[in-house]
């Protein structure tokens, strides 16, 4: 069967590094993530991934940030049966496969139309699943979403490429439409957009990173109804996680350095 070709640059690019990140971390025996739709997809794409250079430590790193959003999201769905999901910047992540929640939740995942089709001939088609097709800072895709049903909305790997300024729109927008929820996405320094720049996959891509968040109750001020819970910093793999030796090793090391402790991590917050 010939495989699935692939036109994407810039941010758009960047998709397939998390995806094969995620793909390599699930072949491991002991895997946190066991993605076998990440592992699927990575097989039937054309595609050298080796040009994004990605090793199993960063795979790693996308598995332990995954496993902790799914988790997340799981008990925000026990809790609210009937709730939407906005997958904002979907990707070609397949989070809705790993969670395969019950028909009552509506599940949105919403990117650019490239990145939709390509996830059309990708994955199959379920109930209560919408593909979106637009840029999520564009506001009139928000039409389709319903109003009034607790909402659970996450930005995985999308905000360092928004534009500083329209990343708080962006929220903002999102919580005057929705009547209410959780909004969770991983935010970076300065030092961690820095760090950004420097991989590998994002010089192969040509991606450029703008948003840096230091203070994560700036954000309350820009969309008031926002309320900040906490954070969970990078590479803390949720509670119960079997990873190798040489994985613990390289968390521990990360999460012993102040700075690199706060270069990347998971915001949380309430509306």
């Amino acid at each position: 069967m010939a495989g699935e070709r692939v036109d994407l640059t810039g941010a758009r690019e960047t998709l397939l590094m998390t995806l094969y990140g995620k793909a390599l971390e699930s072949r491991l025996p002991n895997s946190l993530l066991q993605d076998r739709f990440a592992d699927e997809a990575v097989r039937r794409i054309d595609y050298d991934f080796s040009r994004l250079k990605v090793d199993g430590n960063l795979g790693l790193g996308f598995a332990i940030r995954a496993k902790t959003l799914d988790l997340c999201v799981a008990d925000f769905l026990a809790r609210y049966p009937d709730a939407i999901v906005l997958n904002l910047g979907c990707g070609l992540d397949t989070r809705i496969f790993r969670l395969d929640p019950l028909p009552g939740v509506d599940w949105f995942d919403v990117d650019y139309s490239e990145v939709i089709e390509l996830r059309r001939r990708l994955y199959p088609p379920r109930d209560c699943y919408h593909l979106v097709a637009s840029s999520v800072i564009e506001p009139d895709w928000l039409a389709v979403v319903p109003r009034n049903r607790p909402a659970m909305v996450l930005a995985e790997g999308l905000s360092p490429y928004l534009p500083a300024d329209e990343g708080p729109r962006l929220f903002a927008r999102l919580v005057s439409h929705l009547a209410g929820g959780e909004l969770m996405f991983d935010a970076y320094s300065r030092f961690g957009l820095k760090l950004m720049r420097l991989n590998p996959a994002i010089k192969a891509t040509g991606s450029e990173v703008h948003w840096a968040i230091e203070d994560p109750r700036e954000l309350e001020r820009a969309a008031p109804k926002l309320r900040f819970v906490g954070e969970i910093p990078s590479y803390k793999p949720p509670e119960g996680a079997r990873l190798s030796w040489s994985a613990r090793l390289f968390v521990g090391l990360w999460r012993l350095i102040p700075a690199m402790r706060k270069v990347g991590r998971l915001l949380r917050y309430r509306f």
